[in-house]
């Protein structure tokens, strides 16, 4: 059986033990990595199972899977597997499996560290590159792509709702007003360019750039539907006493987060009965955590992820919920 080892690379996976310790509550369980990024939390997650435990790992990107699988970042180990897709298919992924439930959901959602310095993907206003920005470049329409054909009242939208920008209407016409002049934005260097140029005032230390380039990205990959979608699955896959473990960068993927746990955590009364018992409860809400700042000093991503941690009761759930 293969021994957990420490990442190759620079890579620092945010979270580890707290999101680990958090997860595994059995050491012949079976758990689930939705988002595996470069293996962090599984090695450490396989350094805790027993031989009859299992983890089962999914990724949207194919350098990811192409890592778990081959050269220094390989993990041979028979409990582990690794599956090419969107962890809002986690459901599917068990469905093929034959596994009805398992003991753990852990998804460390946004952008990963390779993710953002590999010029080639488009994720950065640091580096000049194609402005791609997928998850999974085999798939779907890029940012670029998407800023030349989407209509202006869309881009305000994105911009607005996704980067939480203020000048997102100036943004969408600048964008219009380049893309009607044949000059629609395909490099990341074009594009950060523009927002600096609209942009006119900042919080301090932040790029002009982040948040329109924050909004795309969230755009192209739908991320919080996706987050929304497997949520929602976690209600029925999760056995009683399993977990369900989040790990969000910024406020639109935490406050999905937070409302999904709290709504079914809070208990549920009858307002036509009142001294009727409330309804039983799905989930029991553990934990909020954020990165101690010796960890954020070593890595300064760390210092907007929060840590969410909700268990499943043994609580029957309506016919409606986790569909």
């Amino acid at each position: 059986m293969a021994t957990a080892v420490a990442v190759p690379g620079q890579h620092r996976t945010v979270l580890l033990h707290e999101a680990v310790d958090a997860l595994v509550q059995s050491r012949a369980g079976t758990y689930v990595d939705g988002t595996y990024g470069r293996g962090g939390h599984s090695r450490l997650i396989l350094s805790k199972l027993a031989p009859e435990g299992r983890l089962i790992a999914i990724d949207r990107d194919p350098e990811a899977i192409a890592n778990a699988r081959e050269g220094e970042g390989r993990i041979d180990d028979p409990r582990f597997s690794i599956h090419h897709t969107r962890y809002a298919e986690f459901d599917a992924v068990l469905d093929d499996l034959g596994l009805a439930q398992v003991d753990g959901l852990l998804l460390d959602v946004g952008v990963s560290s390779p993710q953002i310095d590999d010029p080639d993907r488009g994720f950065s206003f640091r580096f000049d590159g194609p402005l791609d920005m997928r998850m999974d470049p085999t798939r779907g329409q890029s940012a670029a792509e998407f800023i030349a054909t989407a209509p202006q009242g869309r881009l305000i939208e994105v911009i607005r709702d996704y980067g939480e920008e203020r000048f997102a209407p100036a943004l969408a016409r600048a964008l219009v007003a380049r893309r009607e002049e044949g000059r629609s934005p395909t490099r990341t260097s074009e594009l950060a360019a523009l927002c600096a140029s609209v942009v006119k005032t900042r919080e301090r230390g932040q790029d002009p750039a982040t948040r329109t380039f924050q909004a795309l990205r969230i755009a192209v990959n739908g991320e919080l539907d996706e987050l929304e979608r497997a949520l929602a699955q976690s209600l029925r896959r999760l056995r009683p006493g399993g977990r369900l473990v989040v790990i969000s960068f910024h406020s639109l993927e935490d406050r999905i987060v937070k409302t999904f746990i709290a709504r079914h955590a809070q208990e549920v009364y009858d307002r036509r009965m009142p001294h009727a018992p409330s309804q039983p409860l799905a989930l029991r809400a553990i934990a909020r955590i954020k990165p101690g700042d010796e960890e954020v000093q070593g890595n300064p991503r760390a210092r907007s992820a929060i840590l969410r941690v909700a268990e499943r009761t043994d609580a029957p759930l309506p016919p409606e919920a986790g569909r």
